[in-house]
């Protein structure tokens, strides 16, 4: 039997998800989370064999707990409405074994977890198109700053963080907006945000 504990902060969702798996011959839902700590602890305390894993839930994000449940003896299928390629790739360095879209018919999802159980990996296809489409265009620096700016610093604040002069801010915030083709902070936050590109 296919042990799994599901997280999902949508409680009409979550209840969906255990009432279709529980219906499934060889699998059993034995604990479910409305967000990324709950699922931490029930992952420690129930020792299931996989984790489904919603994305972004209140509090610890679904990818924070992959993160962290990373080698401790249960898989983690992130099941999601995010085909983003900055997800995608945070799942993969988190050893992530599956990665589904919310829109794929629900037979898939026990398939997936299946395939999964037998040592194979499961990825959307659209994401793998994504992935080799768009990298991340900032270095490690601007990224640096771009962070900052989504933190609600201002360019003085930014400067002092980074001990570099606040010119050299700025010219760090005109090279990022132009990169990313768009005109301001908040939109490059916003783009950026979308492209799952933040770590």
């Amino acid at each position: 039997m296919i042990r799994i504990v599901i997280a999902e902060d949508q409680r009409m969702l979550l209840g969906a998800l255990g009432s279709l798996l529980s219906l499934e011959h060889d699998m059993e839902v034995v604990g479910k989370a409305s967000n990324g700590e709950e699922a931490i602890a029930l992952v420690h305390e129930l020792k299931p064999d996989i984790c489904i894993m919603d994305i972004e839930m209140p509090g610890k994000s679904g990818l924070d707990a992959a993160e962290e449940l990373k080698g401790q003896g249960c898989e983690v299928v992130i099941l999601t409405t995010f085909s983003r390629t900055g997800y995608f790739q945070r799942a993969l360095k988190a050893g992530v074994k599956g990665y589904l879209l919310k829109d794929s018919p629900s037979e898939e999802l026990a398939n997936s977890i299946r395939n999964v159980m037998s040592g194979r990996r499961v990825y959307a296809p659209e994401l793998m198109d994504d992935m080799y489409a768009e990298d991340n265009p900032l270095t490690d620096r601007e990224l640096e700053v771009l962070e900052l700016v989504a933190d609600g610093r201002n360019t003085k604040e930014i400067a002092e963080e980074l001990s570099i002069k606040t010119g050299t801010v700025r010219n760090y915030i005109s090279t990022i907006l132009d990169k990313l083709g768009v005109t301001n902070r908040i939109e490059a936050i916003t783009h950026f945000k979308e492209k799952g590109w933040f770590k």
